[in-house]
């Protein structure tokens, strides 16, 4: 069956750590859900659409960047309270707005991951890994590498608590206690972990893996050893494996897309793909690529759920510097109707224009304001410094073991204009099909190997 999806901007936040967007659960199938999201500025908010317009059930301010956001509730029972990790705090709110958690760990390390089942918490730093139960110490552990993600299999179907850690020394560290069980190695560093179906299949013991290579697989848990059941290196750069590499796998999950009634998978890449897989026979064998889109940044969040419009699914999504969108099932020109060549709109998509017009206008009239000050500032009789803002950067140097080369991949708020790279050793620029950058080389001093700008 093939999808047609299509783009609709929300609106913008801050910028956003992979899974720090959510969809809360609508009490009956097909309703509209609201979406709750956190971001670097601390800013926890939850809205849902009406109207096409975006509504704020709450907006609240935490002191530090959020780095995480999980839905959790009492074993057996909806999950739609809201958790959030700042710094070394993990915060509890509800539905409505009203904290009713505020729990400090004492950590050394900032939370980098964490995870909710009942009245347990799990969370992780770069290296350190504790279990609290009802806000209570209960377990530690110290791993070998940096821990990339954790996750524990659903209790309600294994009937006790299993975590799982995802560490950058290609394991997966299967725990009891604060001691390692057993450990699964991978083909790569795993990135991100995802319940099989969401709840863990049949049995609760499946559970799904991303790497920072782009490679997804499903793992069998069992009580003393673990079996693989596919690896996945197929997507929306597929094609001859030796000179296209996959965007890494930072966020999945599962939703019914298709309308078959089998929930497909949901994957963000590093890239800025998105990419919808449908389970032709199960956990027997890899899914099949049904849908992919490419956004301009990489993806950090990625849910299914009703949001736009009621009886429409749709993929809500975050991206690095904020933007939240969703990819939804609608059509777009059902607000649309023709007659004999004319184009007739529906009074909501003639609003919709007005309020993008206005809008546009606002902007316009603020850049013009703010230039305005700044040319009297520079102007001014007062001694003062003309500054460049300061701009968070997300890199990444990731190995393509296929022609053993790094890829440096560099992301900032605005558009970048140069690149200057300067390295104390020799290397090789590779050239890639969708390169558009102008590259010139320098002459450097006797101590640095390589100078390079790179004109966008």
């Amino acid at each position: 069956m093939e999808l047609n999806l299509t783009r609709v901007d929300y609106f913008q936040v801050g910028l956003t750590s992979p899974r720090c967007l959510r969809v809360l659960p609508s009490g009956a199938p097909k309703n509209q859900q609201k979406v709750v999201v956190g971001d670097h500025d601390g800013m926890v908010q939850l809205f849902n659409m009406k109207h096409g317009e975006v509504q704020f059930g709450f907006r609240t301010d935490t002191p530090k960047s959020i780095s995480r956001l999980e839905l959790g509730g009492a074993l057996g029972t909806v999950k739609d309270k809201v958790f959030v990790s700042s710094g070394n705090e993990v915060r509890g709110y509800t539905k409505k707005g009203k904290q009713f958690l505020g729990f400090d760990t004492n950590l050394t390390e900032e939370i980098k991951s964490m995870h909710i089942s009942g009245s347990d918490l799990l969370v992780c730093g770069d290296y350190v890994y504790n279990h609290y139960h009802d806000c209570q110490d209960s377990n530690y552990y110290l791993a070998a590498d940096m821990i990339n993600d954790v996750i524990t299999l659903p209790v309600e179907k294994m009937k006790y608590l299993v975590p799982v850690l995802a560490c950058e020394d290609r394991l997966l560290r299967v725990m009891r206690d604060s001691e390692v069980l057993y450990s699964v190695e991978l083909p790569s560093p795993p990135s991100t972990l995802q319940l099989f179906y969401n709840d863990g299949g049949e049995n609760g013991d499946q559970l799904l893996y991303g790497t920072s290579d782009g490679k997804i697989g499903l793992v069998q848990l069992g009580r003393g050893s673990a079996s693989h059941r596919w690896v996945c290196e197929s997507g929306s750069s597929a094609g001859n494996a030796s000179t296209l590499r996959h965007g890494g796998i930072t966020c999945m999950d599962h939703h019914d897309m298709t309308g078959d009634g089998v929930r497909d998978l949901l994957v963000g890449r590093d890239d800025g793909s998105i990419e919808v897989f449908s389970y032709e026979d199960g956990d027997e064998s890899e899914p099949v690529l049904r849908f992919s889109m490419a956004c301009s940044e990489s993806v950090t969040s990625v849910q299914g759920g009703v949001v736009g419009n009621a009886g429409y699914d749709e993929i809500v999504a975050s991206t690095y510097t904020g933007w939240i969108f969703g990819v939804t099932s609608e059509p777009m020109d059902r607000h649309m109707t023709s007659e004999s060549g004319v184009v007739h709109i529906s009074q909501d998509s003639k609003h919709k224009i007005q309020r993008l017009r206005t809008e546009i206008d606002e902007l316009q009239q603020r850049v013009l304001s703010e230039r305005d000050q700044y040319q009297a500032a520079t102007q001014s009789t007062f001694p003062g410094i003309s500054a460049v803002p300061f701009f968070s950067v997300n890199d990444r140097m990731t190995l393509n073991r296929s022609d053993a080369s790094y890829l440096l991949s560099l992301e900032v708020q605005t558009a970048i204009d140069n690149v200057l790279l300067q390295s104390d050793v020799p290397i090789d620029l590779l050239d890639v099909e969708k390169n558009s950058a102008v590259v010139s080389y320098s002459t450097c001093d006797p101590d640095v190997s390589k100078l390079v700008c790179e004109r966008a």
